[in-house]
């Protein structure tokens, strides 16, 4: 086991940020305390995670130079016989990245103990993508990561192209590793003559020539039923619950806050994880796409810690409004908590504007150096998502607490 500890793949700099230019960001580090102390919040899964000691958008953690080597591992990993399980050493696997998140792609491989696969993507100069695997994947396993973060529409096409090529090369399997899935709000007919966009996004995936598709936090669980293929639908907010466990907040203080109504189950499922805490509701009205109008609050927040849970923050318009809410009714803190950090302008100004404590988000989407603020932090999936890779890749289940199942009800 000690040997899967190690990083055996080396990291480019283009691929990463060095730490030392990412001073203002926290993080959770091995110096965290791994348990919350007593009378505090305790996060109430199947076993402790410890993911997210590796919650850092760098290569620090995995760079040869810089002397850290990942020792931290999920308990359900620890307690089981990976060596045996799996055959690490299989070369019939193949990991291959898009350009819209290198940075996870690599820390994904690394923590599977394998290298990138080769391959060369570029834009013509009328804007068309150009997809050559350089590389044979010839009755091979092959994943491909690529979240359908924005630009939306080229990392979809990108995506697309990546699969196609796969296909026409002979894969024996392909699997789209998407963890963020665009287009994912628009799962239904608000008002007539609409599309259903996730739909059709669903379709052109499977046509391309997909045979599965992992992805996380998906915005709504019924879009696992546009797929006329596999889905395997893995939750990163265990992540984010057990970093808050670490925190030792006092559980009589806390309280847990859907940002709307439709993000009621979703909370109520992480405020059951986190001591059963309280749970209060933000109801709004929306006027328009992107646009959100705060109108009352359901609960009690007076004195209390409001964690705010959603799937995602796009222009952190619901989710500071919310905050602005809570800190009128009271709230002593406001904590933001999202799988999917979109952060479309002005969701930094809003954001780092001082109504939260902190913002915690993880790495499914890449943020950008110059939208560091100081209460962001950053927890990463790739532990989860290479697990999950190795158990698809091995036809083993997938469903392993607690990141299968959020208890949502």
């Amino acid at each position: 086991m000690a040997s899967l500890l190690r990083c055996p793949c080396p990291t480019t700099s283009s691929s990463f940020l060095p730490l030392s230019q990412t001073p203002s960001i926290p993080f959770f580090n091995s110096s965290s305390p791994k348990f919350p102390a007593r009378n505090s919040i305790k996060c109430d899964l199947a076993e402790q995670l410890r993911v997210v000691e590796n919650g850092k958008p760098s290569s620090s953690l995995y760079s040869r130079t810089s002397g850290v080597e990942q020792q931290s591992y999920p308990s359900f990993m620890a307690s089981t016989n990976l060596d045996s399980t799996f055959n690490r050493n299989d070369t019939r696997l193949r990991i291959f990245s898009g350009t819209a998140n290198p940075a996870l792609a690599q820390e994904i491989a690394c923590y599977m103990g394998l290298q990138l696969g080769k391959i060369k993507i570029k834009r013509f100069a009328d804007g068309e993508i150009y997809v050559q695997l350089q590389e044979s994947v010839r009755g091979c396993d092959v994943f491909l990561v690529q979240p359908t973060c924005p630009p939306a529409n080229e990392n979809l096409m990108e995506l697309l192209i990546m699969i196609d090529a796969c296909r026409r090369a002979s894969a024996k399997n392909i699997t789209a590793v998407i963890p963020y899935f665009g287009y994912a709000r628009a799962d239904r007919k608000t008002q007539g003559r609409e599309s259903i966009a996730a739909k059709l996004v669903a379709n052109l995936i499977t046509e391309a020539g997909a045979n599965r598709v992992l992805a996380c936090d998906l915005h709504s669980g019924q879009s696992m039923g546009y797929f006329d293929i596999p889905v395997d639908h893995v939750y990163g907010q265990p992540v984010i619950l057990d970093y808050l466990a670490s925190k030792t907040i006092c559980s009589d203080d806390l309280v847990v806050v859907s940002p709307d109504v439709g993000g009621v189950a979703r909370a109520r499922a992480f405020a059951k994880k986190l001591s059963d805490a309280p749970l209060a509701i933000v109801d709004k009205r929306r006027h328009g796409h992107n646009v959100a109008e705060v109108m009352n609050l359901i609960g009690d927040v007076k004195g209390k810690v409001a964690v705010m849970v959603d799937d995602m923050i796009d222009t952190a318009g619901t989710i500071s409004k919310g905050a602005a809410l809570l800190h009128q009714e009271g709230a002593r803190e406001v904590y933001a908590c999202s799988t999917h950090a979109v952060f479309s302008p002005p969701a930094i100004e809003r954001l780092s504007s001082g109504l939260f404590q902190e913002v915690i988000i993880t790495n499914t989407i890449p943020v950008l150096e110059k939208n560091y603020f100081p209460q962001l932090t950053i927890l990463s999936v790739a532990n989860l998502l290479g697990e999950t890779i190795w158990r698809v890749h091995d036809d083993c289940s997938v469903g392993f607490e607690p990141y299968s199942s959020l208890g949502i009800d």
